[in-house]
């Protein structure tokens, strides 16, 4: 594998392109909104990168006391996104770059790394059997379906926890839809502003509406995937951000 991988920064993340949604021109005011996001969190220490080729394979981590996620890890790195897709996969790459992060905690003198997924294969999280094929360890699993992996690099570290507000699995809008969203994807924006409104009218279901402005309120909401997550009638359904389409919406709450 010849791998030439790009970390992004403010001063060059307007001319280099973040991945997803990049061909999507529906997505475009999305798109632009993840970029603000980042280059607020580059501050915090935030990282974002990826191969430099027209594709889908990156990584994006940070401090763990940092992160949008309502877990308490101190000293650990939170990993968020990663993704490796179509013809880029079985080429090393998401070694490479897990490595790069590794390398990163390493160096930061950090107690390991965590990251959050389903339990199961959950939407827009990361392959949980890879993570532990990885060496990385569950070391908390939530009845809704999300797990908690932790990789140390210090043995005696605590591990990372789930907060209290994710544990019952409910919201506090207990009729019709509520969905919990950020802009750390460019397409949540765009379908739940336009693709679930209509969704919701067209069932005449009422809709919250929860944007996850700021780091403290990310910190504490009621799901763990703070990227997107939908609940109907006050209880966790998904992460999968297909289901805000009227065509899909059916399926997917009666799937889940």
């Amino acid at each position: 594998m010849n791998a030439n991988f790009i970390t992004l920064t403010k001063e060059n993340i307007a001319k280099e392109h973040i991945c997803c949604a990049f061909s999507d021109k529906k997505c475009k005011d999305s798109y632009e909104l993840k970029k603000e996001w980042l280059k607020k969190e580059f501050d915090n220490g935030y990282v974002f990168r990826r191969l430099d080729e027209r594709a889908k394979v990156f990584i994006e981590y940070g401090p763990a006391e940092k992160g949008w996620a309502p877990i308490d890890a101190p000293d650990y790195l939170l990993i968020n996104c990663f993704w490796v897709s179509g013809q880029y996969k079985g080429q090393g790459y998401a070694k490479a770059l897990l490595q790069s992060a590794i390398d990163d905690a390493q160096a930061h003198g950090k107690a390991g790394l965590t990251t959050i997924v389903g339990t199961s294969k959950f939407h827009f999280m990361s392959d949980t059997k890879w993570f532990l094929r990885q060496g990385f360890e569950t070391c908390e699993t939530l009845p809704h379906g999300f797990s908690l992996l932790v990789k140390k690099l210090n043995p005696q570290a605590e591990n990372p926890t789930f907060r209290e507000s994710v544990k019952s699995s409910e919201c506090e809008h207990k009729q019709g839809i509520a969905v919990y969203y950020s802009n750390r994807c460019p397409f949540t924006e765009y379908h739940i502003n336009n693709s679930l409104q209509e969704t919701a009218r067209n069932r005449n279901l009422s809709l919250h509406i929860i944007k996850l402005a700021t780091m403290e309120q990310a910190q504490s909401s009621p799901t763990p995937a703070t990227i997107f997550s939908l609940f109907y009638n006050g209880k966790f359904v998904t992460t999968d951000l297909s289901a805000c389409m009227d065509s899909r919406f059916d399926k997917v709450v009666k799937t889940e």
